[in-house]
């Protein structure tokens, strides 16, 4: 059994796949190919936003979006300790420092209750992450940040396609970032991201620092980098795009039938709760559960691949310290980071393979 099973992804849209490859390979636009350009109106058009620039890496699209936003040295951001290094380390390349949030503990997104008593006149941004698959809550968030005069980026690298009520997750405030690496909702066959956003302002700025700055060839108008995404990965998303809307929905259904076997079995299981206004695609399928160590070592002699995202907050992470976070704060990131799991997860994974997940659990758990 697979944690993820890409190969049988692969095996559905082998023939979609290797036509878009073999047209790059045939006209040999490997840099910013036509190919770019028609994921990007593909993607803008799913999302809703009014545009979408590819970029080369989901970390890539957060600085470029901080960059865009002229943050830098003297600025603080905003963000949650619950997330992968990417969200504080675009912070601390960008020249700014990362200002930590708790989680609520039954979803492990940014609690904005907390927000707004960590605003000082440093602040420039909030960037909270949809973590595991489900927005978090932006209205809150965006309000917060509206009455501040602050931007809002949302990290959404793991929840592409994701709804939040009634809007997707890229297009729920001023700039969404994604990640195209292979294991996400939709992924690539390398590095890959976007940024999506409805200002024509910032849509340009972000398009100018990705190709170094430059308002046209030689023409440097800002500091950038190069951050394009290659051509012949947007054509694996082009080709992964046929069949995405139905992968959405059986990331859904497995996730739902998930639950329903755990609650029905009784087992001593923490579900991760989902809002009634959105809904989560499960970029990874996450619970929690006490003894992790213990558990996680018999699922894996029962053949049960899992993984711990994560399994140490950022406020606790050496390059990541706060002066102002000791390694005793925020509470519920402790406590989520002792106990959360990821179970097999991905649009292909049987019923089969599920009931045999669960029934190594529960006996994994006695």
């Amino acid at each position: 059994m697979q944690f993820i099973d890409l190969k049988s992804q692969y095996q559905a849209l082998k023939t979609s796949i290797d036509a878009r490859i073999q047209k790059v390979l045939d006209h040999g636009q490997y840099i910013m190919g036509p190919e770019v350009a028609e994921l990007e109106a593909a993607l803008a058009c799913l999302t809703g936003a009014k545009h979408c620039i590819t970029v080369s890496s989901g970390t890539e699209a957060l600085l470029i979006a901080l960059m865009a936003e002229g943050i830098g040295p003297g600025h603080e951001v905003i963000t949650t300790s619950f997330t992968f290094a990417a969200t504080a380390e675009t912070i601390v390349l960008a020249g700014a420092k990362p200002v930590y949030v708790d989680i609520r503990p039954g979803d492990c997104n940014i609690d904005p209750a907390l927000i707004e008593a960590a605003i000082t006149p440093a602040t420039r941004a909030i960037m909270p992450v949809s973590l595991y698959g489900q927005v978090a809550d932006m209205d809150e968030i965006n309000a917060i940040a509206a009455r501040h005069g602050l931007s809002v980026i949302e990290d959404a690298a793991q929840s592409f396609g994701a709804t939040y009520k009634g809007r997707k997750s890229c297009n729920v405030s001023k700039i969404g970032a994604t990640s195209f690496f292979p294991s996400k909702p939709l992924g690539c066959y390398g590095d890959g991201g976007a940024l999506f956003t409805s200002d024509d302002d910032l849509a340009q700025a972000m398009r100018e620092i990705r190709v170094h700055g430059q308002s046209q060839r030689y023409t440097h108008t800002r500091v950038g980098v190069g951050g394009r995404m290659d051509t012949l990965q947007c054509a694996v998303v082009l080709g992964k795009l046929e069949r995405f809307e139905w992968e959405i929905a059986q990331r859904k259904q497995l996730g739902d039938r998930y639950a329903e076997l755990i609650k029905a079995g009784g087992l001593p299981v923490e579900l991760l709760q989902v809002g009634d206004d959105r809904d989560c695609v499960w970029a990874q399928y996450t619970v929690k559960v006490a003894n992790r160590a213990d558990v996680v070592a018999a699922l894996k002699e029962f053949g049960v691949p899992t993984a711990v995202h994560y399994p140490r907050p950022l406020h606790r992470q050496p390059a990541y310290l706060s002066e102002n976070c000791p390694a005793d704060s925020m509470p519920h990131s402790n406590a989520a980071a002792d106990q959360v799991l990821s179970l097999p997860m991905s649009p292909d994974l049987t019923h089969a393979h599920q009931d045999s997940v669960l029934e190594a659990l529960r006996k994994a758990l006695r």
